[in-house]
Order: C-alpha cells, then sequence, then structure tokens
C-alpha cells in the first residue's frame, strides 16, 4: 500500500513538471528575461499584495450547510472560501482554526454523488430504505460515485440499483430493478429528494470537505515571496493561496488566480509587462492544450453531463460546440451549478434538461451570461490578460476560421505560467518537504 501511495504521489507531482516543462519549452522567451522577472516577483513580499475587496477575507463556518455555504458564494460572487472550526476559536494556529477550502467544485462532486443516490433512492420505495439520509454516502455512495459510462440524469449506474435491491431494498410495482428506469423518474422528485429536502437541508460543510476537494489547503505567510505564490497558482495547479501572519491563527489576505491576473493587467505600459504581453499568443506557445485535448460538450446533450465531465476531467468550464466543426456556441462554468442549486423553479423538466436549455434559461436571467469569451491566434497576451480581468472569467476559448473553430483553451494558469519559470531547487529550498507532502494530498 505505501509502495503504492508513493507512485500516486510521485506520479501528481510529474504531472506538474510535464506541464510546466512544456510551458517553457513553448513560450520562448529570452533566458535573461525570465531570470529578471523571477528575481523581480522575488523581490515582492506577499505582504504587498492588495487585500480583498472590502479588506476581510469572507470565511464560512465548518457547520454551515451546503445549501447556505452555496448562497454565500454566490452572495459574494466568489468561486470559493476558507473553512473555519467552529469548535476552535480559542487556538492560536491556523492548522487547528482551518478544516480547508470549500469551493463550486466541491459541491458539484458532492452533488453529482447525492444525485446518483437519489436515483437509487427513488428506484425503492422510500429515500429511507435505500440509506439516503442526512450525510449518507457509505458503501453505497461509493459505489455510485466511482461508477463510469454515460450519465442517465444523474449518473445512475444500473450496479448501484443492483446492490441496493440485493441489499433487502423493496422496489415499487411497476418501477424498474435498473438505472435507467430510476432515472427516469427523477423529474421534478430530484429537487425534493436532493435539494429541498434531504441531505441537501442539512449536509454541512464538514461533512464533505476532505472528501469532496480538487486542491490542498495551503497558506503562505506575508514575509513569503510572490513569486513562490505565483508557482503555486501556476506550476502547482491551486486556484487560491491563504495569507497568514506569522504568530497569529487569522486568514489576512486571500490571493487567487483572478486577482494575480487582474493585477497583471494594471502592469500594462510597463516595460517587463509589454516585452512579454504584447506579442501575439501563438509566439508564446499558447493555447498549450492541443485542439484534440479541448474537452467540450454540445448543446443537445444532458446539463449534468457537462458538470460530470467537468469533475471526472478536473476543469471548471466547458464550451458548448456545433458538431462537427466544433463551432463555439456557448459557454458552461462549473459556477453555473447554483442555477440549478438556489433556483430549482426554474427548471420544470430535470430528466430532459439540455445544455441548450439550460443556457437559454440562464441567459434570460442574466443577459450576456452564456457568451463565450474567445480569441484568435494573432491576439495579444495583453489583450487576454485583459478580457479576462474585464470579465472576471478562468478561461478564454482560442477559436479559428470563420465557423469559430474551437482549437484551444487559455486559462488563468497558463497566463500566470507565461511569466514565470521555476530556477533550479526552488521548490526544496523555498516551499519544503511539508508542502510537498501537502501538494501530493
Amino acid at each position: 500500500m505505501a509502495h503504492e501511495e508513493m507512485i500516486k504521489d510521485n506520479s501528481k507531482l510529474s504531472s506538474y513538471d510535464a506541464y510546466f516543462e512544456k510551458v517553457q519549452s513553448r513560450k520562448k522567451l529570452p533566458q535573461s528575461l525570465q531570470e529578471t522577472l523571477t528575481a523581480a516577483f522575488a523581490s515582492i513580499l506577499v505582504s504587498s499584495f492588495p487585500e480583498v475587496p472590502g479588506g476581510k477575507v469572507i470565511e464560512i463556518l465548518a457547520d454551515t450547510s451546503i445549501a447556505d455555504a452555496l448562497k454565500i458564494l454566490s452572495e459574494c460572487n466568489i468561486m470559493s472560501a476558507p473553512v473555519r472550526n467552529p469548535d476552535t476559536e480559542n487556538s492560536s494556529g491556523w492548522r487547528d482554526r482551518y478544516l480547508g477550502i470549500i469551493d463550486y467544485s466541491a459541491i458539484i462532486l458532492w452533488v453529482l454523488e447525492s444525485a446518483e443516490l437519489a436515483a437509487v433512492a427513488l428506484s425503492a420505495s422510500t429515500a429511507t430504505a435505500a440509506g439516503v439520509g442526512a450525510g449518507a454516502v457509505g458503501a453505497l455512495g461509493a459505489l455510485a460515485l466511482g461508477a463510469t459510462g454515460p450519465v442517465a440524469v444523474a449518473g445512475l449506474a444500473a450496479a448501484a440499483v443492483g446492490v441496493a435491491v440485493a441489499g433487502g431494498v423493496a422496489v415499487d410495482k411497476g418501477m424498474g430493478k435498473d438505472g435507467a428506469t430510476a432515472a427516469d423518474k427523477l423529474g421534478e422528485d430530484f429537487y425534493k429528494v436532493i435539494l429541498e429536502d434531504e441531505p441537501f437541508k442539512s449536509t454541512t460543510v464538514r461533512s464533505i470537505l476532505k472528501s469532496y476537494r480538487w486542491a490542498p489547503f495551503l497558506p503562505v505567510s506575508t514575509e513569503c515571496s510572490m513569486f513562490s505564490v505565483l508557482l503555486l497558482l501556476s506550476k502547482y495547479r491551486l486556484r487560491n493561496v491563504p495569507v497568514i501572519e506569522e504568530g497569529k491563527p487569522d486568514i489576512k489576505n486571500y490571493i487567487t488566480q483572478s486577482a494575480v491576473v487582474q493585477g497583471l493587467d494594471r502592469c500594462n505600459g510597463r516595460d517587463w509587462f509589454d516585452l512579454i504581453a504584447m506579442q501575439p499568443i501563438s509566439e508564446l506557445g499558447l493555447p498549450f492544450m492541443p485542439p484534440a485535448e479541448v474537452i467540450s460538450i454540445q448543446g443537445d446533450e444532458l446539463i449534468l453531463e457537462a458538470f460530470k465531465r467537468m469533475r471526472d476531467n478536473q476543469i471548471g468550464g466547458l464550451p458548448v460546440v456545433e458538431a462537427p466543426n466544433k463551432k463555439i456556441v456557448g459557454n458552461i462554468s462549473i459556477k453555473d451549478i447554483r442555477y440549478l442549486l438556489l433556483k430549482p423553479e426554474l427548471f420544470s423538466n430535470f430528466r430532459k434538461l439540455t445544455v441548450m436549455d439550460f443556457m437559454q434559461t440562464i441567459a434570460s436571467q442574466e443577459t450576456g451570461k452564456v457568451i463565450p469569451l474567445t480569441c484568435k491566434l494573432d491576439s495579444t497576451l495583453a489583450s487576454v490578460i485583459q478580457s479576462l480581468a474585464l470579465k472576471s472569467v478562468h478561461r478564454i476559448y482560442v477559436v479559428a476560421g470563420e465557423d469559430d473553430e474551437v482549437i484551444g483553451v487559455i486559462t488563468l494558469r497558463d497566463v500566470i505560467s507565461c511569466f514565470i519559470y521555476e530556477p533550479p531547487n526552488h521548490f526544496d529550498n523555498h516551499l519544503g518537504f511539508a508542502v510537498k507532502e501537502i501538494l501530493n494530498q
């Protein structure tokens, strides 16, 4: 087992190395310029980075329900928030006071598993009979989460229903014992079982935090260099880095990928910025991902398939395309799941809700919400940064031809990576073994 864990850990760090090596080999910047930028970022302390809007980091208590946590994220227009342990308010260390970070990715992982359990429950006589209660996960949930294959409304596997039946769950007369039939019964009952009733109402942030996360909780001190933060946000794929003061337990600041890119946008006109950002993205090797690897979805597919695809690939958004030439017609973000959870009245027929129906509905609520952000290969990096900063989005799609065929995607991570490289032994000298262990989690 220890050997298997070591292989898994090494594989994770190797994937970070592979991504960054690809970036360095493609962006074609003079070594002297990269070394100068690295030294400049290394001389800037984290304490000098602008504070979050309002000057106070939004935190969520661990005993907050998932529903209320989602409302907080939506109302504050943030993607994530640190989770504080209410049982350790008098603790002097951040390790005791904070349990991690809750974000939309964690919520979507939990929702999709809960939806799968709901389908099992609806194939049985009652939700309780199928073991769907407050915080119910267990072996049945693990089986449902591990299921693969096409999603039938909520990703239910026939095997999951089979387990429920074999375990003594009485199936209502007239209802099939297979996943497809169970999924057919979801419809409006999905909201009753998952969203308006249990487990959505009583499941707390604490109960899902460790099982449903994409990135570790890794704070840095105010005396840390901005270069290390940029490295964590790019190569090591963190979306946010909490900032703490030495000897104090509270989070003082919260640096996100989005905040860094907005900061870069304000550097427009400075020599070092223009040397890089005024180049066409193609000259910097962007997009780093080849067209064949761009994950997309079509408008006639189910919306939960879109969210499941994000879950399976650990990505935050998908371009919506038309076949056969991948013409872009929209964009679905992981953050959009809030519409399903907080405004179920907008979606009367969940069973047949397609991506296109979903986009049209939310577009009626927020003008321009689903219009995708795009650029061309001859666009400058500066214009890409400006678009990302202005719209406060996390990705821009690269299109080509008269049909706007999607040929790539540029993320905030990619943008930050264009400005830095990792000197030899920087990880060991400045981040250390403890950080390496956390990143491997």
